[in-house]
């Protein structure tokens, strides 16, 4: 392939990011192949139908007018598909006599309810719950309606739907509505319990919940910045005074020492204290926005941080 010793070329539905390999794939050109649009559809089906060596009719007034229209929709963006209810519908037509009923409510008998593009685990899949995320988080409860309808008639486990649902909750809403993990864990046991479709509903009910309500990912990001000093700082011993000391020996190693209980002190707070390892006195990870409930908790935050002599 390097020299052109060999051609390679392929095909596949799967993303050839994931299931090509990388050294391959840098030496290939990729070509992305799309739905068809609904007019190119009806040039096919109209060509197929009156092909002179394996066209199925000699006229495209074989079939009533508009039927061409309706097929093409109905395929959703598949040629082949297209094709199949096209033989459907020819079949039908040849079939009949003068008494065959040709209108369009025969028509969506023969093409039935129809099935939507949706590959799961696949490339759909995920752009779809990329698509039902942002949604939320970008406050449009009509589009993330649309989005979690797709899935879900597209087959998606609505259990997987309720954890992603959830997951927006902690990540997205965050402190300042903490009521919408508590919403999105009853949506999702209201949907164990009554299965669907009603329990799609509670679904629906959630997320539109979330994208209705104050945004915060004060606390994700936090953990984020956290986690990366524990990587960074290592294993800081826990300071003297914070330590328990249920024993004799550890009280005499004075363990707990100096420790002042929060509740007894002025304010509740005691002004100085620090509860980070003494190496990290000035760490100050969450910063909360102001959004929705956690505008109070910023208010408090700040006073306290004041109080301990922190920004």
């Amino acid at each position: 392939v390097e020299d052109g010793t060999l051609p390679l070329i392929g095909a596949t539905t799967e993303n050839p990011s994931f299931e090509v390999n990388a050294a391959l794939l840098s030496r290939m050109r990729v070509m992305v192949l799309r739905s068809l649009e609904k007019a190119a559809l009806v040039e096919l089906l109209g060509k197929a139908l009156t092909d002179a060596e394996r066209g199925l009719a000699q006229t495209h007034d074989f079939l009533p007018e508009g039927w061409m229209q309706q097929i093409a929709a109905a395929a959703d963006g598949d040629a082949r598909r297209a094709l199949i209810y096209l033989e459907t519908a020819v079949a039908y037509r040849s079939a009949g006599n003068e008494s065959t009923r040709l209108d369009d409510q025969t028509l969506a008998r023969l093409l039935g309810d129809g099935v939507r593009r949706f590959d799961k685990q696949g490339d759909q899949f995920y752009e779809q719950i990329s698509a039902l995320h942002k949604s939320v988080r970008g406050s449009d409860p009509d589009a993330a309606l649309y989005w979690l309808a797709r899935m879900l008639d597209g087959g998606c486990d609505p259990h997987y739907l309720a954890r992603r649902i959830a997951r927006m909750a902690v990540e997205d809403i965050g402190l300042a509505d903490p009521r919408a993990l508590e919403l999105c864990l009853s949506a999702w046991q209201a949907y164990e319990r009554l299965g669907s479709p009603e329990g799609e509903l509670a679904l629906g009910q959630a997320a539109v919940y979330l994208a209705c309500a104050p945004k915060s990912n004060a606390v994700y990001a936090a953990l984020g910045q956290a986690r990366a000093e524990v990587k960074r700082s290592g294993s800081l011993p826990v300071p003297v005074h914070l330590r328990n000391a249920p024993t004799q020996l550890m009280k005499d190693l004075d363990f707990g020492k100096d420790y002042r209980y929060d509740p007894d002190q002025q304010g509740g707070i005691s002004a100085g204290q620090h509860y980070f390892p003494d190496e990290l006195r000035a760490g100050s990870f969450y910063q909360p926005t102001s959004n929705g409930i956690e505008a109070r908790i910023a208010e408090r935050l700040s006073r306290i941080r004041a109080a301990r002599g922190l920004k």
